[in-house]
């Protein structure tokens, strides 16, 4: 299991560099390029994303006593996710001093007020990356609680059903013991019944034996 975690690990090292190294070149580049690499990273992004939805899943399958350091890596992975999102929202709307002064004009002389505005525009949006980007943290916070409280009303349910099982299993050996028990008792009745019935046989025996003994003796005495 492990070493599928590490394979999952080695691609996605491998992966976030190179958008680490598309992110920086972004602010550099302007018109058609720029949107063709906006494109790409987006691309690599969600690549990104499925290899971590995939270690996760890993992850869950590891025994729990060793699921621990496998769980803190996962963190620092994610945090590392969100710092290339943002990373990459900042970039998109950054510009270099070249492409800064191809917007503002190449002379150097532009209106002052032109930069004021573009760095009051950069500074909005900046905030608006951010707020968006504590936005989406809480929302992933979320979802992680919601995939962990799913998958622990799974266990209980799987905990529940088991001894639904066992309850039911420990019914079925009370219904067999208690028409084994009835079987017995019946024949134990029986027999008790038969064993009354003999003794009542040799008891009246028993007095038609010691009768007829009295009479022989009596009419013998009598005969003399």
């Amino acid at each position: 299991m492990s070493a599928v975690f590490q394979g999952y690990e080695q691609d996605y090292g491998v992966l976030t560099a190179d958008i680490t190294n598309r992110i920086g070149k972004i602010p550099k580049l302007a018109g058609e390029e720029k949107k063709q690499m906006v494109m790409n990273v987006e691309k690599q992004l969600e690549e990104a994303k499925e290899l971590l939805e995939q270690m996760d899943l890993e992850v869950r399958e590891i025994p729990a006593q060793s699921r621990g350091m496998y769980s803190n890596r996962m963190r620092s992975y994610k945090q590392e996710m969100s710092k290339l999102e943002a990373d990459f929202k900042r970039s998109r709307i950054a510009y270099s001093d070249e492409v800064r002064n191809e917007l503002l004009g190449d002379d150097g002389n532009s209106s002052e007020s032109q930069l004021i505005k573009l760095r009051e525009e950069r500074a909005h949006l900046l905030d608006n990356t951010e707020r968006l980007d504590r936005s989406s943290r809480r929302l992933e916070a979320g979802y992680q609680i919601a995939v962990e409280t799913e998958q622990i009303g799974q266990n209980i349910l799987e905990n529940l059903n088991q001894d639904r099982e066992k309850i039911q299993r420990a019914r079925e050996r009370l219904r067999e013991t208690d028409t084994n028990l009835g079987k017995s008792s019946r024949i134990l009745t029986g027999m008790l019944r038969r064993i009354i019935q003999n003794r009542l046989l040799v008891f009246v025996l028993g007095i038609i034996i010691l009768i007829t003994i009295i009479l022989a003796i009596y009419f013998s005495f009598r005969g003399h």
